[in-house]
């Protein structure tokens, strides 16, 4: 049964080159529900514009084509702008996902039930059936350096595992600290009162920094397995890897110097700063 907030409900996407997964996303939302959701597509100034505009058509959506790349952030930040103000939620996805059944209903529920809840996220599982640890506590220092440290030479590391939450498991509802921007429904007073994603992330870390401050103005941010989505996986980017790699690092970096501004943390900041330089360096030699 759809949720009775579904009215109150709009779906933004983002492409950059990415049509040919748009057409399976947008079937997903229309299939997904029993009542439609409108749909609005920000297309980061994308060579396949034209079938874009095409594909959004069939499916009824709204096209806003943007003069140049925002960013992931900065075209969800147009999209909600465009939104009409009797829009109350909105389901934030990648265009390489598919919605699963009734997810945005189930998402929608847990909004209904606590109305401090500032973001919902669903169980996000990949092509293969395993699911992504989506709902993950902030990076702290500890657990970021060593996850930076040891993620690609010791994937079962305990600093990694406490910063993808794996140890509270995919089966149960709970209050996390950042969820994917993958797929995620956010209360949009919630998120206009943060001015919504922070556009000095171009790409990477947006989601991070979003969880982030909508817990510090005393929002919460709940996981729950009662929604699902399949995330097939960035294929916008993977023509990109060696500037996305360095936008991933750059962006980690601006992450944690937000969060640890104090002065007295200045040195920590260098050290950081120059770490993740050479994680960047070093793994791009290695590809």
């Amino acid at each position: 049964m759809s949720s009775p907030l579904l009215p109150s409900t709009a779906v933004v996407t983002v492409t950059y080159n990415s049509s040919s997964q748009l057409d399976e996303f947008l079937a997903s939302v229309t299939s997904s529900e029993i009542d439609s959701l409108a749909c609005v597509v920000a297309d980061n100034n994308s060579a396949d514009i034209a079938t874009t505009r095409d594909i959004t058509a069939l499916h009824g959506g709204t096209l806003l084509p943007l003069e140049q790349n925002h960013g992931y952030g900065g075209a969800i930040n147009a999209a909600v702008r465009t939104l009409p103000s009797d829009i109350k939620y909105v389901l934030i996805s990648n265009p390489d996902v598919k919605i699963g059944r009734l997810a945005t209903s189930a998402l929608l529920d847990e909004m209904a039930a606590d109305p401090r809840v500032g973001s919902v996220g669903p169980r996000v599982l990949n092509s293969d059936g395993t699911t992504y640890p989506s709902g993950r506590e902030l990076p702290s220092l500890r657990t970021g350096i060593g996850h930076a440290l040891f993620s690609h030479i010791w994937h079962q590391n305990p600093w990694s595992r406490t910063y993808r939450a794996e140890s509270d498991g995919a089966d149960y509802r709970r209050e996390v600290g950042w969820l994917s921007g993958s797929c995620l429904l956010v209360r949009r007073s919630a998120f206009e009162q943060l001015a919504g994603f922070d556009e000095n992330y171009f790409m990477y870390f947006e989601d991070v920094d979003l969880g982030f401050r909508l817990g510090q103005a005393g929002w919460k941010n709940i996981y729950t397995p009662k929604a699902s989505v399949i995330h097939a996986g960035a294929a916008s980017t993977s023509a990109e890897s060696g500037k996305m790699l360095r936008a991933h690092h750059d962006s980690a970096y601006r992450y944690l110097e937000k969060k640890y501004s104090a002065p007295y943390l200045a040195p920590i900041r260098w050290a950081l700063k120059v770490g993740l330089r050479l994680r960047a360096y070093l793994f791009a030699r290695s590809d």
